[in-house]
């Protein structure tokens, strides 16, 4: 009996502690960093499909949906606005909940309330003042499917066969503050190059993809599928590095690994 007694008391203590680390992991992941993978080739060359990072949850403070519990839209956080918030700093790339399509989106935010943005022959103007494009080679690539979803890019120098080199020009641009990051062009007259002027609205940014020509983001509204203006409360945090990057379709192809950005800060 007492070996018994001994036998269950072990069962239990197991399933107390599988239950407090679900318990710690779900609460790591909905308060401090949650996991993210890029799907999609929007904010190349900073960020390429298959790079993987941990969100910073703490940056901005929390809303209801930056605490959803993983796989579910219960919210640790269930408020109005946000609480113990900061306000994101002009250049940061960040992590949102997609105001319509309900899924959850990285970008570069580039305007601030009250801003007035525009972008004229492919160029970002913030309140009637460039932010300044340096030329900064050409970033290459391969042509061929990538990532889980399998997306081919889209290449400036025409139509490439698979196996081509596909090219974009790249520059680095030079935001009001001094920050700088790359952006990449596809196009000499694409949809988003020239635009009408938005005026952000109090409590709400702009952001755009670091991929001009490839990103649906504040320059289209959300009609049409864009991110429109963007409502503080859909933040969910910072981009600040990138963990582990992979070019496959699985992170388990161990010889598609891309070693030299694991750990690489996001500018």
């Amino acid at each position: 009996m007492a070996s018994r007694d001994k036998g269950d008391g072990g069962i239990v203590e197991t399933i107390k502690t599988v239950f407090w680390a679900l318990v710690i992991a779900i609460a790591f992941r909905s308060i401090l960093f949650q996991p993210f993978w890029i799907p999609s080739e929007s904010m190349k060359d900073t960020l390429l499909i298959g790079d993987f990072l941990f969100v910073n949850k703490m940056a901005y403070g929390y809303s209801r949906y930056s605490c959803e519990i993983p796989f579910t839209t219960i919210s640790l956080c269930p408020v109005e606005g946000r609480v113990l918030g900061s306000d994101p700093v002009r250049g940061d790339v960040v992590v949102f909940r997609h105001p319509t399509a309900g899924s959850d989106y990285i970008k570069r935010l580039v305007g601030l309330p009250g801003d007035k943005m525009q972008m004229r022959d492919g160029v970002l103007y913030i309140n009637g003042a460039a932010a300044p494009q340096q030329p900064d080679g050409v970033f290459e690539e391969i042509m061929e499917a990538q990532g889980p979803m399998r997306n081919r890019p889209r290449c400036e120098n025409g139509a490439v066969g698979e196996g081509g080199i596909c090219q974009k020009s790249r520059f680095i641009e030079t935001l009001p503050e001094g920050r700088q990051h790359h952006v990449l062009n596809i196009d000499t007259d694409g949809a988003g190059d020239n635009t009408d002027v938005f005026t952000v609205p109090e409590g709400h940014y702009f952001v755009m993809g670091d991929n001009r020509d490839n990103s649906t983001d504040s320059r289209f509204p959300q009609s049409v599928g864009g991110v429109g203006f963007l409502p503080a409360e859909y933040l969910i945090g910072r981009a600040d590095r990138i963990m582990f990057s992979s070019a496959g379709r699985s992170l388990f192809f161990f010889w598609t690994w891309r070693a030299d950005r694991f750990f690489k800060a996001i500018e």
